[in-house]
């Protein structure tokens, strides 16, 4: 399926690039969702070889960010969801946020109206479908605004109703607002592999061990350890949906033994990355129509 251009105006100075592309996030970021109060719309859009770097914004609609090829990173206030192909990002209205694209990257926008759905009050990842993805993508190509009775209005209602019915996944890593402990988490994400431990933390930011611990246990409600975790899982899962093989992705994130890696993953996911990645191609050809 070909990326589609902006279905809503957006505000004054958008560049318009043809109506088969939407190459750079400067349409996203121009692009205002609230502009027509309609139960849900949707933007379709493709990196090319940029990386797609929309930054702190928000707007009065609930935002479901659809990963369809490559890997969306968001940083909500609470944290940073990391969105692999076929699962998507809830992000509730009104709530600052940044969104970032992989190079190559095919990501859906998916709008919702405050009250048109029951949805979280908080950011969460959520499994799509490849039902639910096909009648975003569809929404995405429908001119918009579109009648209240309807066919589009009819595709929103049962896009909505498939929506309702999507699980959540455990892809959040709870980002700490302390300013001491933000340097820890920054160094981790970008390099994932160090293995400086608490009391090494702890010398390096002139405190206790155990103060360490207690700041970081009350700034993201988990231990060090389990923290850094959750950081490698959500670092291996994009790596993994990149390509990347699990005895390198394992390598990346600091782990001494690919049984060791495994082992981590299948006790925080409940299965190995050689399954998880199995399930999510299944997942991906569920529907033989443009998810891929």
């Amino acid at each position: 399926m070909s990326v589609t251009t902006p279905v809503l105006p957006s505000s004054p100075g958008v560049s318009t690039r043809g109506p088969d592309q939407v190459p750079f996030s400067s349409s996203v970021c121009e692009h205002d969702p609230d502009i027509y109060e309609i139960p849900a719309s949707a933007l379709h859009v493709e990196t090319g070889q940029q990386v797609m770097e929309v930054p702190i914004h928000q707007h009065r609609k609930g935002q479901l960010v659809i990963a369809l090829h490559g890997v969306v990173t968001s940083r909500v206030p609470e944290g940073l969801w990391m969105v692999p192909p076929h699962s998507g990002v809830w992000i509730p209205g009104n709530l600052p946020h940044s969104n970032h694209l992989t190079r190559g990257g095919r990501v859906c926008h998916l709008f919702i109206e405050p009250g048109a759905l029951e949805m979280p009050s908080h950011s969460c990842t959520l499994s799509i479908s490849p039902l639910l993805r096909e009648l975003v993508l569809r929404l995405a190509e429908l001119p918009q605004p579109y009648p209240e009775q309807g066919p589009t209005a009819r595709l929103v209602g049962v896009l909505l109703e498939e929506l309702a019915c999507m699980p959540s996944e455990r892809l959040h890593l709870p980002l700490p607002e302390d300013p001491r402990l933000t340097r820890i988490s920054d160094a981790l994400i970008k390099t994932p592999d160090d293995r400086r431990t608490l009391a090494e933390w702890a010398s390096e930011l002139a405190m206790s061990e155990r103060t360490l611990a207690r700041l970081i246990q009350r700034d993201t409600g988990l231990s060090f350890s389990r923290w850094r975790q959750q950081l490698h899982l959500v670092v291996a899962i994009r790596l993994l949906a990149e390509g990347m093989s699990v005895q390198r992705v394992s390598e990346d994130v600091g782990y001494q033994s690919v049984n060791a890696f495994i082992s981590m993953f299948k006790k925080l996911l409940g299965t190995t990355p050689a399954r998880y990645l199995q399930e999510r191609e299944q997942r991906r050809s569920g529907s033989g129509m443009g998810g891929a």
